[in-house]
């Protein structure tokens, strides 16, 4: 019986605050963020984003948003060819 294990690789990407113009996202000075509303445009941005990266196996694992912009945490398997 073969030892298997899965093994994973991680991605974090940043994105700018100008990439999302139209969000609505409020930080305190100690940095803090909350949303306050999301246009539809904005969500159909996100959107894009989740599903490009998703089509290539990616999964989300969490987004932090501060005042200059989002920093997303991605993860996926890393599928090793049997030699």
């Amino acid at each position: 019986m073969e030892n298997s294990m899965n093994l994973f690789e991680y991605e974090i990407t940043q994105h700018s605050a100008d990439s999302f113009r139209e969000m609505v996202y409020f930080c305190s000075p100690e940095g803090t963020c909350r949303l306050e509303s999301i246009p539809r445009p904005q969500i159909q941005v996100m959107e894009k984003l989740l599903n490009e990266r998703g089509r290539k196996g990616w999964e989300l694992l969490q987004v932090s948003f501060g005042k200059d912009g989002i920093l997303v945490f991605w993860k996926r398997m890393i599928i090793e060819e049997n030699e």
